[in-house]
């Protein structure tokens, strides 16, 4: 069998000599030569239900002797409650060592405090076994009466409150889709310029003529704004359907590039409709440039003019082509998709910084691997988060809080060993689960009947069994160790855990896991708790941490 077994400290983390070795130890080093005074005392001898009582142990040795005092519930019947630093005061070449303890019981009668072991050095002292009065709580049924017990009241179960979670998850996701869906996706009302700018050029050009006479130019004798204004009307539909750098020519260049226009039959302008153009312009340029008075009434004309030119050269411009319409369409079509793009990728990408936002800042207050869990889903999580269950199992009961309830099994045993035990089992998973609980109890029929007197339960050895049968299991590279268990309730027992490799179904892999087995013996009953889970899964070891804190033991009925 592949297995290693050390002997643990209770309250370290690694393998310590054993206490003989250790003690040889100290001799050797500190060559004990010294004797040493014991003394113990409680500060009441009576006491009511549940108060605390001080037990004070106190100790005179030499300064080079190693003083151990007694851990752990070795006060039986009372417990303890609390255990202080050790205090220590010089007295010459000498040391006093004072150690106490609060002990308490919640059962009423007198009882003995046993004597409690001390090493000092290489020896071993004994205090004095002390008696202690626990009293009752004297009620007096003068001043408050009695009462029936209340009967049971069935109590709902509480609901659960996922759908909060859920109802505030869809509350920020419809308000990020509506603001996206009203700053990038609404159809926003256009504004007077917008709309302007979707009319074609000749209804802009004639719109703009409109507001000109609605403007205030002419009655302030603001003449040069207004031919600015009458000019740039005609320049901007020229820009548009005639010549596209209408803008930004001088009036000659203007006047020559429309000439040569209608020379090639590109425009059909006649040389009157060039000439008032012409005029206009330089006049307008004499205006702005050359602060050139004009009449009021000339520049009406000119507007006027203006307006039938526009005209003129809407009718003189030669009707598009179907490939041109197809063009045109096809570079709206083109446009409109651009804009689609430009939507989509906007709310990708504003989607995508809201959720890494999102992961982020959980992740920083609760840790990335755990919210990760949370949103793609971890078995174990699940279970460590889900509704525990606490239950009896067996005969004497065992009680536990497991994440599910543990199903009755029942293992098939060999014809002759069947006649020899009765065994019940509860299980939930199996070895090759990420999580597995099983508890069983054994109860040995033939116990004490050899020879006429009565066999000891060898604990050590009924684990030693349960890690062979994690061998036939298929277990290999099994490390075990082992210490004391106690339960909360003040139940003893021996715990063996460690590390296996188990193999890894339908392949030749194997995989590290860990595992705890809980021993206890009552009378000829033995009660193992087995738990199995995957190494490193924090949220398993939080199980488990959780289900021995939950473990107690009930005393048999029979």
């Amino acid at each position: 069998m592949n297995y290693k077994k050390n002997i643990m400290n209770p309250k370290s983390k690694g393998p310590y000599l054993p206490i003989s070795i250790l003690f040889s130890v100290c001799f050797v080093l500190f060559s004990f030569v010294a004797s040493a005074q014991v003394k113990s005392a409680i500060d009441s001898t009576s006491v009511k239900i549940g108060q605390q009582i001080t037990y004070t142990v106190s100790v005179e040795t030499d300064s080079t002797n190693l003083v151990v005092f007694p851990e752990g519930q070795t006060f039986n019947p009372l417990e303890v409650i609390d255990s202080y630093d050790v205090d220590t005061l010089k007295n010459k070449d000498k040391f006093n060592l004072i150690k106490k303890y609060g002990l308490t019981q919640f059962d009423s009668g007198s009882y003995t405090i046993p004597r409690q072991k001390i090493l000092i050095g290489d020896k071993t002292f004994f205090t004095d076994s002390l008696q202690v009065e626990v009293r009752n709580v004297v009620i007096d049924t003068t001043k408050q009466g009695l009462y029936d017990i209340k009967p049971i009241i069935e109590v709902e179960k509480p609901a659960s409150n996922w759908w909060k979670y859920v109802l505030i998850a869809l509350v920020i996701i419809g308000a990020v889709a509506f603001l996206i869906y009203w700053f990038i996706w609404r159809k926003k009302p256009l504004t007077e310029e917008e709309e302007i700018a979707l009319l074609p050029p000749y209804d802009r050009a004639k719109l703009a003529l409109k507001k000109l006479d609605e403007s205030h130019y002419l009655e302030n004798d603001e003449i040069k704004d207004y031919y600015s204004e009458l000019t740039f009307i005609i320049r901007k539909y020229l820009d548009e359907k005639v010549y596209d750098r209408a803008l930004e020519s001088t009036t000659d260049e203007l006047i020559s590039r429309l000439k040569l226009l209608k020379e090639g039959n590109q425009v059909d302008l006649s040389q009157e409709d060039i000439k008032n153009l012409e005029s206009i312009l330089k006049r307008a340029d004499l205006v702005k440039f050359a602060k050139s008075a004009v009449d009021v009434e000339l520049a009406k004309l000119d507007r006027n003019t203006i307006d039938v030119e526009i005209d003129h050269v809407k009718e003189a411009l030669p009707e598009p082509t179907e490939e041109e319409k197809l063009l045109d369409e096809q570079y709206r079509a083109e446009q409109e998709r651009k804009k689609k793009r430009n939507k989509i990728i906007l709310t990708v990408a504003i989607s995508l910084f809201l959720l890494t936002a999102t992961f982020v800042g959980f992740g920083i207050k609760y840790g990335f691997g755990y919210v990760k869990d949370t949103i793609v889903g971890h078995e174990s999580k699940e279970l460590l988060e889900g509704e525990w269950v606490t239950s009896d199992y067996g005969v004497p009961p065992v009680t536990i809080s497991t994440p599910k309830v543990l199903k009755r099994t029942t293992p098939e045993l060999p014809e002759q060993l069947a006649q020899q035990i009765e065994l019940t089992q509860f299980t939930y998973g199996s070895l090759i689960d990420r999580f597995y609980v099983v508890v069983t109890t054994t109860k040995l029929k033939n116990l004490g009947q050899n020879q006429g007197q009565e066999n000891k339960i060898d604990l050590q050895k009924a684990l030693d069994n349960s890690l062979k049968v994690l061998e036939q299991a298929g277990a290999q590279n099994i490390v075990t160790k082992s210490e004391k268990f106690t339960t909360p309730n003040g139940a003893e027992g021996l715990k063996v855990f460690g590390t296996l490799d188990m193999p890894v179904q339908n392949t030749d892999r194997y995989e590290t896991a860990n595992y705890a087995i809980l021993g206890f013996t009552t009378g000829s009953v033995i009660q193992q708790i087995s738990l199995t889970w995957k190494q490193n899964d924090t949220y398993a070891d939080e199980m488990v941490e959780r289900i021995l804190n939950s473990v107690e033991l009930k005393k048999s009925e029979e």
